[in-house]
């Protein structure tokens, strides 16, 4: 039982030592409204949004193309403040980025380009 408290405690803490930094990353491009890579290779899922998908069964391609285009606008070859948060099943940091000072995922929601993922919106405080 220690052992198991020990890893839970473990792992926490190491969530929240990933989580304090904020680090400046150049943003290649955006695969679609709320998925990115960074000029070295990071895949990065935007914490707390979801956006329209472009593929599959839920797919609504001409709302995905508008969001994925208003974030390569912002983001795509420019440097960009990164928190990051966690990692996701996929192996992405999941992480909030900032372009001078201002939160983008929160933007996306403002601006109509996507919506507070609720099952996940604990990770933000603008989106809580």
């Amino acid at each position: 039982m220690a052992r198991i408290i020990f890893l839970i405690f473990l792992t926490f803490s190491l969530n929240q030592a990933y989580a304090s930094k904020i680090q400046e990353v150049i943003i290649k491009n955006c695969y679609d409204g709320d998925t990115c890579t960074t000029s070295k290779g990071e895949k990065i899922r935007l914490a707390c949004i979801d956006t329209p998908e472009l593929k599959g069964p839920k797919a609504k391609p001409i709302e995905a193309k508008r969001s994925k285009d208003f974030l390569n606008n912002l983001v795509a070859n420019k440097q960009i403040s990164l928190k990051r948060i966690t990692k996701d099943r996929y192996g992405r940091t999941v992480g909030e980025l900032f372009k001078n000072r201002l939160n983008i995922q929160k933007m996306i929601v403002e601006k109509g380009y996507g919506k507070i993922y609720k099952k996940y919106s604990h990770q933000c405080e603008w989106s809580r």
